[in-house]
């Protein structure tokens, strides 16, 4: 399982059209990518900022977002983020919510 870990900044006042922007309009994007498994959502109103974790099968598969379906995302998401999102890549460990097991090469 892999992760991407994407840091944004939101506009002033936009933490409640960023949620719903994500919930209407980002997720159902997302769950036409191949790979794609769930979405993980933070958001800090008191300072702007929003995280967002995606889970992939594969590695291949987000990078495979990456290039075909990223741009998508942001163009929908610019009403409600300033600037260019942070993304960062993760091997998932492990995870209790998810109860997936790490892989074997993992530690």
């Amino acid at each position: 399982m892999f992760t991407r870990h994407v840091t944004l900044k939101l506009k002033a006042n936009s933490a409640a059209d960023f949620t719903n922007v994500i919930d209407n309009e980002v997720i159902p994007l997302l769950r036409k990518q191949n790979g794609f498994r769930d979405e993980i959502v933070f958001v800090a109103p008191d300072r702007l900022e929003a995280v967002a974790i995606s889970l992939w099968e594969t590695k291949e598969n987000a990078e495979t977002y990456d290039r075909a379906g990223y741009q998508e995302v942001l163009k929908t998401l610019s009403k409600v983020v300033e600037g260019t999102p942070t993304v960062e890549t993760f091997e998932l460990s492990n995870s209790t919510l998810h109860k997936l097991a790490a892989k074997s090469g993992v530690k």
